[in-house]
């Protein structure tokens, strides 16, 4: 399916990643990372990125590029930068042979199907279970999720839009939390709240719940730090109950799915906190799915702890194309 070498990308809202294939089987060599606000698209980022490489390498003649964006036309829109990013055009630009564009969560899924257990942290006393479906997910610019299902001798790779599901209070305290949380849109979505940006909105909506007052959003690494020592009590509070937040929202996708070979966290946020997830209440939020609470108790959680895991599972797909299926804009030079 792929022509070596194969350039890969991942492609976010704040920063794209960019590596080289050199020939079959073999992994991906990074070449880049590119602040997507530094470049005016994609194509001169990957040619800034390559010319970091130098002439170590022959130049690619096919690519795999995941983007944070729904892939549903020609042209796409990066959800969270201006970046438009069209296969056939980069092909173009580039002279290659094969071009394909698909969602950030298929290779991060593609991944899964054989990551090692070093590359995780469990939350949970879980065991793996093999042979079911999984689900990757990750709170980071934004929120992104997709699904790996068996599926006769393949593996279907399922990518969502769940980051934009509605998403409400269960209690008191969380009730009074969504009437102090600053909407998207008018909504609160899952991602508006499990996010960098929703942190920040989180804890702004903990810390007027506490004071009684409005309070100014902070950047969401400052929240993190502030939790994670103890600085800011809002801060603390705010990290545990982003972290039963998270918890529920895996529960309910691990039921849509029937996820029961596990959850898989990416992201950003996550593989910073893994004590608080730990510590937090994630694993009860996660099982309290009554009347199935039992079986959620055998599903096992974990969070990817690996360094870029898109780009293991971008290696699998250009490695193995034809054990995947998936949804994605594929452009060949042949038609």
């Amino acid at each position: 399916m792929f022509e070596f070498p194969v350039l890969v990308g991942d492609i976010g809202g704040t920063n794209a990643r960019f590596g080289l294939i050199e020939t079959k089987g073999a992994k991906p060599r990074i070449l880049s990372h590119e602040a997507t606000a530094d470049h005016p698209d994609p194509s001169h980022a990957i040619r800034a990125s390559l010319a970091r490489d130098g002439e170590r390498a022959p130049p690619p003649r096919s690519a795999i590029l995941a983007i944070a964006g729904r892939v549903d036309g020609p042209e796409i829109q990066l959800t969270n930068a201006h970046w438009k990013i069209a296969g056939e055009r980069i092909a173009a630009d580039f002279g290659l042979s094969t071009a394909v564009v698909v969602n950030d969560y298929v290779p991060v899924a593609a991944g899964a199907a054989d990551i090692a257990p070093n590359d995780l942290t469990p939350i949970g006393p879980c065991p793996p279970v093999p042979g079911g479906a999984r689900v990757v997910l990750g709170p980071g610019t934004g929120f992104g999720a997709a699904a790996l299902v068996p599926y006769a001798a393949h593996l279907a790779i399922v990518s969502t839009e769940a980051g934009h599901t509605d998403f409400g209070p269960t209690d008191a305290f969380e009730e009074s939390v969504w009437h102090a949380l600053e909407r998207v849109e008018g909504r609160v979505t899952v991602e508006a709240v499990l996010s960098g940006p929703g942190l920040s909105r989180l804890h702004a909506a903990v810390a007027h719940v506490r004071t009684g007052r409005p309070h100014e959003k902070i950047d969401p690494a400052a929240v993190t730090e502030a939790g994670l020592n103890a600085s800011d009590p809002h801060a603390a509070e705010t990290l545990k109950l982003f972290g039963r937040l998270l918890g529920r929202v895996c529960g309910d996708l691990a039921l849509t799915f029937l996820a029961t070979s596990g959850i898989y966290i990416g992201g950003g946020i996550a593989p910073r906190i893994v004590k608080v997830l730990a510590e937090s209440g994630f694993r009860t939020a996660f099982e309290r799915k009554a009347p199935f609470a039992e079986m959620m108790r055998k599903i096992p959680t974990s969070v990817i702890t690996v360094h870029d895991p898109a780009f293991q599972g971008l290696a699998a797909l250009a490695n193995e194309g034809r054990r995947f299926v998936y949804h994605g804009q594929v452009w060949r030079k042949d038609g």
